[in-house]
């Protein structure tokens, strides 16, 4: 009997440490085989998954003795973490592990966008040399504007300040009088919107935070404003953001996540978009932070299938 189903792709020697204890079925392509995976659940105690596994009616219906569930990422909105509440299924997300990750991807994006000289491969490999045209402009002194406070964008602001940013943020669920906000300045969003030189969404996909970013709030954002959204893409509208792009209302965007995911008809939207990065939910995944989230969910996992948790 199989012991362990993992659903996409995970760190190769965690993987290697799970099947030196328990029998273990990894299909790397699994989340896209639902009546598959719904099979191969009848009598497993444990599920590991990234975020294109929907763990939500059939398949969590199928999976009678499910136990544990490891998240190899931290956003559980691809759970259904209320039915898993009334069965006792215990989730386990990988909470900090790819933290660095994402950081990296929020500042390492944002400084590409204001430098601007990123984009000039087709008129360089046209002979062109547009060097007065891609005077971008630098980092420090910058106001960046964090929308969701949570650890992740804290650290984002830790590091952005050491880059000489002044950090501001928005967040109505941290406590006026948290330590956190010593170092940074809460503001509310339209302030936060409407100051901000680069803007960082960080907020978990929630009836009240769908659609928060769109239309009324592109249009707070100063017209040479950066965002970056490496959060959920439910909590901007992608219309709007491309409105924005092409009418001149905004300088730029990295965005990783999406709507859905993967886009397929739904990536006609950005065609033509000026200064626009996409890429496929890939924050939070390095060779160095696979490796501490596999590592960090197998030993939950583990640990909950031994009643050490």
């Amino acid at each position: 009997m199989t012991d362990i189903v993992i659903t996409e792709f995970m760190d190769e020697a965690a993987v290697a440490t799970l099947k030196a204890r328990y029998k273990v079925h990894h299909d790397p392509e699994l989340f896209g085989k639902p009546d598959e995976l719904a099979g191969l659940l009848a009598n497993v105690p444990a599920l590991i998954v990234r975020n294109q596994t929907q763990v939500r009616g059939a398949v969590l219906e199928a999976a009678g003795k499910l136990k544990v569930v490891g998240r190899l990422g931290v956003g559980l909105d691809n759970i259904d973490m209320d039915a898993c509440a009334k069965r006792d299924i215990r989730v386990f997300p990988a909470t900090g592990a790819n933290s660095l990750s994402v950081v990296e991807y929020v500042i390492c994006s944002a400084m590409v966008l204001l430098r601007g000289a990123y984009f000039a491969n087709a008129a360089m490999l046209a002979g062109e040399f547009p060097k007065t045209k891609l005077i971008g402009r630098e980092i420090a002194g910058k106001r960046l504007g964090l929308v969701g406070f949570g650890a992740i964008a804290r650290d984002v602001g830790h590091h952005a300040r050491a880059l000489g940013m002044e950090v501001v943020a928005y967040d109505p669920y941290v406590a006026a009088d948290d330590p956190a906000w010593q170092s940074t300045q809460a503001l509310d969003l339209d302030a936060v919107l409407g100051s901000a030189d680069v803007i960082s969404l960080h907020l978990p996909l929630t009836p009240e935070t769908r659609g928060l970013i769109g239309k009324e709030a592109f249009a707070k954002m100063k017209s040479d404003a950066i965002l970056v959204n490496a959060a959920r893409g439910g909590v901007m509208d992608e219309a709007a953001l491309v409105a924005a792009l092409k009418g001149g209302k905004l300088g730029g965007a990295a965005i990783d996540v999406f709507d859905e995911e993967p886009l397929r008809d739904g990536a006609k939207i950005f065609a033509g978009a000026p200064n626009l990065i996409l890429t496929p939910h890939i924050a939070g995944n390095t060779v160095e932070s696979n490796s501490r989230v596999s590592g960090l969910v197998a030993e939950r996992v583990m640990a909950a299938l031994e009643g050490r948790t």
